[in-house]
């Protein structure tokens, strides 16, 4: 028994420092820092974040680029970023914790609102183009690809031409709160859906029209 441990003790000590971890996931919430931003549209990918860590106990710690904590489940580790780049740099920070962490680009999931799909619609992508979206845009400039696993989060469309700025920084409707809660625990499915059954199930499973 002792020969097993101390065999298995030296496995670990010689793993090369650089190598991937199979099991560890890298999962971005897109948003904006800062009380004024808190609760609006644009924030959701905060908002699921912030969810799952209350629901698992876990907390977040101010790191570089990001408010960053550590959430296990199934044999997996997934690692929680809400980027404190503001949203225009979010590549910034999702770059250094891909390379931090050292996940492969398989393994990022990236969680954003999209006013091209109506509120309560959720939608898992292998890749896409950035929609218009800042947060996208950055991150495809910054990694050179926009070949990374995203979930879009339908928030709609219901402004008047030129108030698109507003409406996706304003606070959500008294109907939309009501839906919230639902749409949020979905997303969370999704996340420990994408590390524990793969991304191809993942889709066909929990894309919500």
């Amino acid at each position: 028994m002792k020969k097993v441990v101390v065999k298995n003790l030296l496995k670990l000590l010689n793993k090369p420092k650089n190598q991937e971890d199979p099991l560890k996931y890298l999962i971005v919430g897109l948003g904006n820092i800062g009380a004024e931003y808190q609760d609006t549209r644009h924030n959701i990918g905060f908002n699921v974040l912030d969810a799952l860590a209350s629901a698992s106990n876990i907390s977040f710690e101010d790191k570089r680029y990001g408010l960053v904590g550590e959430f296990k489940f199934k044999g997996r580790t997934f690692v929680l970023v809400k980027p404190t780049t503001y949203m225009n740099r979010s590549g910034q920070a999702v770059n250094y914790w891909l390379q931090k962490t050292k996940v492969p680009l398989n393994k990022l999931l990236v969680i954003v609102d999209d006013i091209a799909l109506p509120f309560g619609a959720i939608r898992i992508r292998p890749k896409g183009g950035d929609g218009g979206h800042n947060g996208l845009t950055n991150i495809n400039q910054v990694l050179g690809t926009s070949n990374y696993t995203r979930v879009r989060f339908g928030i709609g469309d219901d402004f008047h031409q030129g108030r698109q700025v507003e409406y996706v920084l304003g606070k959500w409707g008294t109907d939309e709160k009501k839906e919230l809660p639902f749409l949020i625990d979905h997303c969370i499915e999704i996340i420990k859906s994408f590390g524990t059954v793969g991304l191809q199930l993942t889709m066909t499973r929990l894309n919500k029209k």
